[in-house]
């Protein structure tokens, strides 16, 4: 998985990992909270981007098979 550019299902397990680990660690420090928060804040956007683009593209298939 890359750190970039992960699949809409990577982002979403990766998603699932941080908050198991936020959950389930109680001796977390502050700054491995936050930058737990971070990425999970990137990999939020990354599966708003790519759900954005989905709906487009099924918006757009629509409108086609109603012409």
């Amino acid at each position: 998985m890359t750190k970039n550019k992960p699949t809409y299902d990577e982002a979403i397990a990766e998603l699932d990992k941080i908050l198991a680990e936020l959950e389930n660690n109680s001796d977390i420090n502050m700054d491995e909270i936050a930058q737990k928060v971070k990425r999970a804040s990137e990999l939020l956007q990354i599966c708003k981007k790519q759900l954005h683009v989905l709906d487009e593209n099924l918006e757009k298939l629509l409108s086609e098979l109603e012409e």
